[in-house]
C-alpha cells in the first residue's frame, strides 16, 4: 500500500478523531484509528462505543490495504512532519511515514479486533448545518454535569413536521431555541458532549440525519457520525416556563450582560455568585455584596407590568449565560420572587431562557 496525502489535510482529520479516540482503555483497541484506503482518498475511523467517527481525506492511493495505528501517536507524528506532503507506506506489520527528510516507522495492530463500525447509506431527514450549529451552542450552556442527573445531561431534540427545538436544562435553568425545518415526528436526547463533537463538523451546506435504534447517525460533506442516545423521558420543561408575569423590563442584552459582569467581580462567592435585581420606576438597580465590599449600577429600561416594583436574586453566571447567545433588547420577564424567571430577545430568533431566582 502507498498513499500520498496532503500533511494538513490528514492532521485536520486526525485532530477532529483524537477528541473522540481515548488515549487509554480497558479495550487498547479502542485507542487505534483505522485507516481504509479508497480510489479517491482514505477514510480514518475511530469509536469510543458512546461515539463512532469517520472522516474523509483526498489522497493519492495505490495497492490500498485497510490498517490499524495508535491514533494519538500517528496524529503526533503527522503534526510534526517537517514536508507538506506525507507519504504512507504498509510493509508487512507497520507503516512508514516520509515527509521531508523525516521517515518514521509505526507499528500497526490487529485489524480483526477492531470493532466494526456501520454508517447507513440513506437518510431520514436533512436541515441546516449552520441553524444546527447556532442551536447547539445557544442551549448546550443548560446541560447539568452531574452524573446522577441522567437526561439533564444531554440536549433534547423535538422534531416536528416544520420546526426543530432543542432544549437543555439542569433543573435550574433551562435553555431552548426553534428553528424551521424537519418533515418528521421524532423525540430524542443527545449526550452533551457527543452534541460538542457534532457542532464541531456542522459547517455549510445541509446535514443528514438518520434514526436508529438507540442511535442518531450524522452525515456532513466530510465526517460521518453514530451517536448512541440517553435512554429515559426529558421532563415536562414547559410547565417551568412562566406564563403569569408581573414585571416586564426591557434592555439592551448587552448593556446587561456587561453591568452583571462588573458588580459580579464583588459578589459572594460562597453564596453562588449573589447579584441581586431590583426594579422600580422604569430603573433596574444590580448590586452584589461580598466578604470585600459591595458593587452597584443602575439601567435605565423600559417597565411594564402589574407591580411598580420587584426584588430578586439570581446567580449571575447563569444569568450570562442565559444572555450569551442573545442580539439586540432582552425583555426581563419576572413572575415572581422565587419563581422562574424568563429572558426573550425582542427579535425571532426561536431562543429563550429561563433561570431560577436564588432563595433568601
Amino acid at each position: 500500500m502507498q498513499i500520498q496525502v496532503t500533511k494538513k489535510f490528514l492532521s485536520d482529520a486526525l485532530s477532529t478523531l483524537e477528541r473522540i479516540i481515548p488515549a487509554r482503555s480497558n479495550n487498547p483497541v479502542l485507542s487505534y484509528v483505522k485507516i481504509q484506503p479508497s480510489d479517491r482518498g482514505i477514510y480514518l475511523s475511530g469509536t469510543n462505543l458512546e461515539l463512532d467517527m469517520e472522516g474523509f481525506v483526498p489522497a493519492q492511493v495505490e495497492n490500498g490495504q485497510a490498517v490499524i495505528v495508535p491514533a494519538h501517536l500517528f496524529a503526533q507524528i503527522v503534526r510534526n512532519l517537517p514536508g507538506e506532503l506525507v507519504e504512507i507506506n504498509l510493509n508487512q506489520s507497520e507503516i512508514t511515514l516520509t515527509s521531508g527528510g523525516s521517515n518514521f516507522k509505526l507499528q500497526t495492530g490487529d485489524l480483526s479486533a477492531f470493532p466494526e463500525i456501520q454508517f447507513p447509506s440513506h437518510s431520514d431527514v436533512e436541515m441546516d448545518a449552520k441553524e444546527l450549529n447556532r442551536s447547539l451552542s445557544s442551549v448546550r450552556y443548560a446541560t447539568a454535569t452531574e452524573a446522577f442527573q441522567q437526561v439533564f445531561r444531554g440536549i433534547k431534540f423535538e422534531l416536528r413536521a416544520k420546526q426543530v427545538r432543542l432544549v437543555a436544562s439542569d433543573g435550574f435553568r433551562l435553555a431552548l431555541r426553534d428553528f424551521t425545518g424537519s418533515g418528521v415526528d421524532r423525540n430524542l436526547i443527545v449526550p452533551a458532549k457527543s452534541a460538542d463533537e457534532l457542532n464541531r463538523i456542522l459547517k455549510e451546506g445541509l446535514v443528514k440525519l438518520t434514526f436508529g435504534d438507540h442511535l442518531l447517525s450524522v452525515a456532513s460533506d466530510r465526517t460521518k457520525m453514530n451517536i448512541k442516545l440517553l435512554d429515559g423521558e426529558f421532563p415536562d420543561y414547559e410547565r417551568v416556563i412562566p406564563s403569569n408575569i408581573k414585571v416586564k423590563v426591557q434592555l439592551p442584552a448587552s448593556k446587561l450582560k456587561e453591568a452583571v459582569s462588573r458588580v459580579a467581580v464583588l459578589a459572594d462567592k460562597n453564596a453562588n455568585n449573589r447579584v441581586e435585581f431590583l426594579v422600580s420606576e422604569s430603573k433596574l438597580q444590580l448590586i452584589a455584596e461580598g466578604d470585600y465590599g459591595r458593587a452597584q449600577e443602575v439601567l435605565e429600561v423600559l417597565q411594564e407590568g402589574s407591580e411598580p416594583a420587584i426584588s430578586l436574586g439570581f446567580n449571575a453566571k447563569f444569568v450570562s449565560d442565559a444572555l450569551g447567545p442573545m442580539e439586540g433588547d432582552v425583555v426581563l420577564q419576572l413572575s415572581g420572587v422565587t419563581t422562574p424567571a424568563l429572558f426573550k430577545t425582542t427579535d425571532e430568533s426561536g431562543y429563550l431562557a429561563v433561570v431560577v431566582p436564588l432563595r433568601i
